[in-house]
């Protein structure tokens, strides 16, 4: 093929006018006198015409018009320069090579008038006038005409000699295509592969052209690019027998192969990829129609070279995006994607076939690890883009990606992706060896940017992700503790990345097995120093940008060891506090009700440890170093047992009632509280906190029982594993109603409920009772409603018939208290036990032990004989009265609480006398107990028998006349409480008692 840039030695080229060429290609595309307003709905014969008769009205052109002379000797002398056969019986070929020569005629014309533009110097105090236009450059309406002669181009002189399966067959492109294949002769000279050979070549020759190879490839390199693969690559069917037989040489054929790869080279990574993508075609059409049937399958050597050169495109730098680019791009992703680019974000099965192209390992690799270093760095590129959409669109990708090498290649994907992701957290951890050119104070060994970055990629990774796989899973478990510092440490500042940090958190400790969760929480804790955490010469710092950094500490002086023990303990506590928080977000899943557990167990641990086993040897027989070694494992036993007493603390501050999920966690914590209890009383350290925790515990496995849980086999096979410890516990409590409880659940567990005792309902009603003392059901609601209604109907009777029986002058023998309230429950005597008077008098001795929780729990143990009703404590119920009064004075909250508790149930329930106990000239708390309003705060009593006043409290009891400064507080009315407004006429002073007689009357 001539290079038509010798023929401008003659000269013509520099009177040719550009505006000339392209009146010449108008003419050529003009409709001509077919009558028809359009080419594109012309038939066969009129669109032969048509052809004919522009090419005639062209050179009819060119011979008579003198301003066209010099053109005429431009195009013939590229035509004589041009190897290709020019004219032929085929009408459509002799068209096609006449629009052929006219672009090579642009292009030259093009090309040296640039050459001779000599753009004189820009005035710099005109910074408004514009620069000078270089002379080829194409107007609007130019550059649509040349569109409209490339079109022409591939559609005549491309698209019909293509095989089939290669590109998108003409006939299905518009109606005009289909036209065009029907009247192309295929059997005319010159053969059809060298018609295509002509028509690439000279578009390679014309797109050398900035402008105009910029028009030729945005619209038509996918028909040049399978031209070409059709003409360098597609296998001959036999050899031929003699060299002038073959229609192209082996030269032509890699001068193809080459054109394709410097095009393939040259052109927009991204349009490249969608055009391989579009040559190498899906799978068969199952359709057989026709008209639905867009093209045939590609053939073997097409698919072939195409995933050749796709894979080549991939390991191009920056290739990767240009993969994504080209797959998204082309389902309207992009700069220019729009709603389309947010139901491709939508589209997870692009991205698991994008994910899957990029996880194969190309044939064109030498290894699948030489593979993974040169991919790997691009994939973590794609989760850095600033544009929204185009970043929503590669995350996505990404992703995706990771976890499908992860999930192939695991340790390839843990080598080159997992390791630089997480490579600033390995940074800092104490397992990791810092450079000393880094360990000067202030150095930043991790930005702001790096951290930030790297705590977004695992937040994308891993939660947006949401694949639990076990590379994904253990390539984060050595980071979790600098991850949880890193979140206590946002939470006490402003921050970005702490709700990313928290949310990673939350995801691993979910997706880990419960022993590991368990473990890491432990090292959260401080409970475990063996999990790698935060190096000890490294801290965070807030910076600029509201993210954070890792800096050098400064050395501690000595005389900052205060300071430093004290940043130590604060920074342990607000560990201890922010774990607490954490916990409280993973109750639902039942992580924080085992972690629970598990301080209970160790709880039960600290207690069981004997002391014995921390106290020193002689010092004779120990060095100082052992004597050292044997302070620091002291000191780290006591700060454990604090850190396991804390944690407690902390749970069950933080932790709702919603903490345990499922029976078995119940049974846990029932277990660990037995275990506890067990422990105490092997120790001889039972304590009041141990008895309440116990009865608890044993209180919620007959909840359980009770009916509250509907309980199956599998739940009673779990129960089971309480029977030992409740068995022990009823050998060796020496609390009576515990170790019955303790004999009554084991009976109702081994029986699966069908034998249940009394005792477990009342047990299970007590438990509910306090555990949500308002919140009745609506039918214990509507009872307790029907018996305070009829108590005070049957109160109103006897006033009436007592008025009656006074205006009439009859006695009347109808008693004045109710006798549903006189007459005491009968399961409460069923209730009652028999303690001895030893028992009582050492609970008595108790009640004056200067050790407040022993006080206190005797003052409990008395006003819960009085409830139940025991006879030898209700022989001494005045006295009992005179104690807990006594103890209303104690400064202790603990102990003048508990008094309070133990005065209400003390004193007779007489619904229609009200009991005002006060203290100076006011009352300071009112409790309602039964039918009996008091007012307590005071050490004596009004309305009842007189009581014996302690000597402190009689010198400072006011003078009787103030003893009673409101006197509407008695005789207030109590409607509000479900009981009628009651006749009590105002009591003398002097402590005399009036009469029931009197004060109905």
């Amino acid at each position: 093929m001539a290079d038509p840039r010798q023929a401008s030695g003659s000269g013509a080229l520099e009177t040719c006018c550009l505006e000339r060429i392209l009146e010449a290609l108008k003419l050529l595309l003009s409709p001509g006198g077919s009558g028809s307003s359009s080419l594109q709905i012309t038939k066969h014969d009129v669109l032969l015409a048509t052809l004919k008769s522009n090419l005639s009205a062209v050179e009819d052109k060119l011979l008579k018009d003198p301003h066209w002379k010099t053109l005429k000797l431009l195009r013939d002398e590229i035509a004589n320069k041009a190897e290709w056969p020019q004219n032929s019986v085929d009408v459509t070929w002799s068209f096609t090579s006449q629009i052929l020569l006219w672009l090579l005629c642009l292009k030259e014309t093009m090309i040296h008038l640039a050459a001779d533009f000599n753009p004189g110097k820009s005035n710099p105090r005109t910074p408004e006038a514009a620069p000078a236009l270089s002379p080829d450059t194409l107007s609007i309406s130019q550059q649509k005409t040349v569109q409209s002669v490339l079109q022409f181009v591939v559609t005549l002189g491309v698209c019909p000699y293509l095989m089939p399966g290669v590109g998108v067959p003409l006939r299905y492109r518009t109606e005009f295509g289909a036209v065009v294949q029907d009247v192309v002769c295929l059997d005319a000279a010159p053969d059809a592969t060298r018609r295509l050979y002509t028509s690439c070549r000279v578009l390679l020759n014309v797109a050398q052209h900035a402008s105009l190879g910029s028009l030729i490839f945005c619209r038509h390199f996918g028909d040049i690019a399978a031209g070409l693969c059709q003409l360098g690559f597609c296998p001959t069917k036999r050899k031929p027998l003699k060299p002038e037989e073959e229609v192209l040489t082996e030269e032509e054929r890699a001068l193809s192969r080459e054109a394709l790869r410097d095009i393939l080279n040259q052109i927009y990574q991204p349009l490249a990829v969608r055009e391989l993508l579009t040559l190498q075609g899906g799978p068969p059409q199952a359709c057989t129609d026709v008209k639905t049937q867009v093209r045939s399958q590609a053939p073997a050597w097409l698919r072939r070279l195409c995933g050749q050169l796709l894979s080549e495109r991939l390991m191009r730098p920056s290739g990767v995006q240009a993969v994504v680019r080209g797959i998204l791009e082309g389902a309207g992703a992009g700069a220019a994607g729009g709603h389309d680019a947010e139901a491709t974000a939508a589209d997870w099965k692009k991205c698991d076939l994008i994910a899957k192209i990029l996880a194969s390992c190309p044939q064109q690799s030498l290894s699948p690890e030489d593979y993974y270093r040169d991919i790997c760095p691009q994939i973590l590129d794609l989760f850095h883009f600033q544009d929204k959409l185009t970043a929503r669109q590669f995350q996505r990708v990404a992703t995706t990606t990771f976890i499908t090498m992860s999930r192939e290649r695991p340790q390839l994907a843990a080598k080159y992706l997992l390791q630089p992701m997480l490579a600033p957290l390995h940074r800092c951890l104490n397992t990791a060896e810092i450079p000393e050119s880094d360990m000067v104070p202030g150095t930043i060994l991790v930005t702001e940017e790096e951290l930030s970055r790297c705590i977004e990629d695992v937040f994308k990774v891993y939660v947006v992700g949401n694949e639990p796989s076990a590379v994904l899973v253990d390539s984060l478990l050595p980071v979790l503790g600098v991850l949880f510092s890193l979140y206590c440490f946002t939470r006490q500042s402003v921050s970005h990345i702490r709700s990313l940090c928290e949310e990673i958190l939350l995801w691993i400790l979910g997706k880990l097995e419960r022993k590991k969760a368990i473990a890491s929480l432990k090292g959260f804790a401080g409970l475990d120093k063996s999990m790698p955490s935060l190096h000890s010469l490294c801290h965070f710092r807030a910076a600029t940008q509201g993210g954070v950094m890792v800096t050098i500490k400064e050395p501690i002086c000595d005389e900052d060891e205060d300071e430093a023990l004290y940043q130590k303990v604060s920074s342990e506590q607000w560990q201890v506090e922010h774990l607490g928080d954490l916990l409280s977000l993973c109750q639902e899943c039942g992580l924080a009700g085992d972690f629970f557990i598990f301080c209970l167990k160790e709880l039960t641990h600290v207690a069981e440890e004997n002391e014995a086993e921390f106290k020193m040897e002689p010092f004779s027989s120990k060095s100082l170093l052992e004597l050292a070694q044997h302070h620091t494992l002291l000191v780290e036993g006591q700060e454990q047992k604090l850190l396991v007493l804390q944690l407690v603390a902390v749970l069950c501050e933080r932790m709702s009632e919603q903490i345990f999920t499922n029976i078995a966690q119940v049974v846990d914590f029932v277990a660990a509280t037995l275990q506890r209890a067990c422990a105490s009383l092997a120790h001889q350290a039972e304590s009041t906190v141990e008895s309440q925790t116990l009865s608890m515990s044993m209180g919620l496995v007959a909840v359980m029982l009770g009916g509250a849980v509907q309980l199956k086999s599998t739940d009673f096979a779990v129960l089971k594993q309480l029977l030992p410890l409740l068995e022990k516990v009823s050998n060796t409590y020496p609390d009576p109603v515990i170790q019955e409880l303790a004999v009554d659940l084991r009976i109702t567990i081994s029986t699966h409920g069908a034998f249940s005792t009394e005792a477990v309902s009342v047990a299970a009603q007590s438990t509910l009772n306090k555990n949500d003392p308002e919140g009745k059901t609506e039918g214990q609601r509507q009872t307790s409603h029907e018996r305070s209604t009829g108590v005070s109907r049957s109160h109103l009777e006897q006033q009436q018939s007592h008025e009656k029986s006074n205006q009439t002058g009859l006695k009347s023998n109808t008693p004045l208290i109710p006798q549903e309230v006189s007459e005491p429950n009968a399961t409460t005597n069923q209730k009652s036990r028999n303690i001895t008077t030893e028992q009582l008098q050492e609970v008595l001795l108790s009640a004056y032990d200067p050790q407040i929780p022993t006080r206190a729990a005797a003052l409990r143990t008395l006003s819960r004989w009085i409830e139940q009703r025991e006879a030898e404590a209700l022989e001494m119920q005045e006295k009992l009265l005179k104690i807990f009064l006594e103890n209303l004075e104690h400064e202790d909250t603990f102990v003048y609480l508990s008094a309070i508790q133990a005065v209400a149930p003390t004193t007779p329930p007489t619904p229609c006398l009200y009991h005002v106990l006060y203290r100076g000239c006011g009352e300071t708390q009112m409790g309602w107990h039964g039918e009996t309003y008091c007012l307590v705060g005071g050490c004596r009593a009004y309305g009842d028998a007189p009581v014996a006043t302690p000597a402190k409290v009689e010198a400072e009891k006011p003078v009787p006349r103030r003893g009673l400064k409101r006197p509407r507080a008695v005789a207030e009315p109590d409607e509000d409480l479900g009981c009628p407004k009651t006749k009590i006429r105002r009591l003398q002073h002097g402590g005399r008692r009036q009469t029931l007689w009197k004060l109905a009357g």
